[in-house]
């Protein structure tokens, strides 16, 4: 299911914690991002047609809980960037990262333990 940009910064509110009101989720996006509570109560309702949240009532509000699960949303993203720019493959994303040294000391101590434990299985 795609997420917006807009639309991730939402749903990384409700992953933190749910359930919460439209209002919760504007007082915790709107000093980082600007937004007014429209724009936040419009992104809440796309991700409710997707199928990404889910809202119940209570009273006279609703409140939002998410049905995409972080670690699925994370999968989805991480194998689209790897397909569009290194065809699906790890390797040239870690050398593209090697190259323009954003490795750091313990990224590769990382790296070659998960290596090996790899060989191990």
């Amino acid at each position: 299911m795609p997420v917006s940009e807009a639309e991730a910064l939402v749903m990384e509110v409700l992953w933190q914690s749910h359930p919460l009101a439209a209002d919760d989720v504007v007082a915790a996006l709107s000093p980082r991002t600007g937004w007014a509570e429209p724009t936040v109560k419009t992104l809440l309702n796309r991700l409710l047609n997707k199928g990404a949240i889910r809202a119940q009532k209570q009273g006279r509000r609703y409140l939002y809980s998410p049905v995409l699960a972080r670690e699925a949303w994370v999968q989805q993203q991480s194998e689209g960037l790897l397909e569009r720019l290194f065809g699906g493959r790890v390797a040239p994303l870690v050398a593209h990262f090697s190259e323009r040294g954003k490795l750091s000391a313990a990224d590769i101590a990382e790296l070659k333990k998960l290596l090996e434990e790899l060989d191990d299985e």
